[in-house]
């Protein structure tokens, strides 16, 4: 096989031949998006939390919705229009934005803060009883 017959195969080629029924899961990860606006951490803060920090200066905690749908996480920005301020600069970044996460079974959002200009987002994995392994006695 030469170098151009393997660029045509996409890896969405390759998942559908080897997995049946996951076309969702294909079409998500085909949809994602490089776009790193706004600048933000995902952070490991416990076996079971996690938290995700956005720096969001020149905007407001009303200036931001956060919302959870099917597990996927989605924050979206819509800066104040403020038409008093006439720039000569402006290069601290304040456009509209929308950015998604998709989150792993029996993740939760546990809260949401808003202070110095950093969204902080908290995480708790919350795994039913019934789900937990157990250990089984022999008698």
């Amino acid at each position: 096989m030469n170098t151009k017959e393997l660029a045509r195969i996409t890896s969405a080629d390759i998942f559908n031949r080897q997995f049946i029924g996951f076309d969702r899961i294909v079409d998500h990860l085909s949809s994602l998006q490089s776009n790193n606006y706004p600048p933000h951490n995902i952070i490991i803060t416990g076996d079971d939390t996690r938290s995700i920090e956005f720096a969001l200066a020149g905007f407001q905690r009303y200036d931001v919705d956060i919302t959870v749908e099917d597990d996927v996480l989605t924050v979206s920005g819509e800066p104040a229009a403020d038409e008093d301020k006439i720039y000569v600069h402006q290069g601290i970044a304040s456009r509209s934005f929308t950015k998604q996460f998709s989150l792993a079974e029996y993740w939760e959002i546990d809260s949401a803060e808003f202070s110095n200009g950093i969204l902080t987002i908290l995480l708790k994995q919350e795994i039913p009883e019934a789900k937990k392994p157990k250990q089984i006695e022999i008698k």
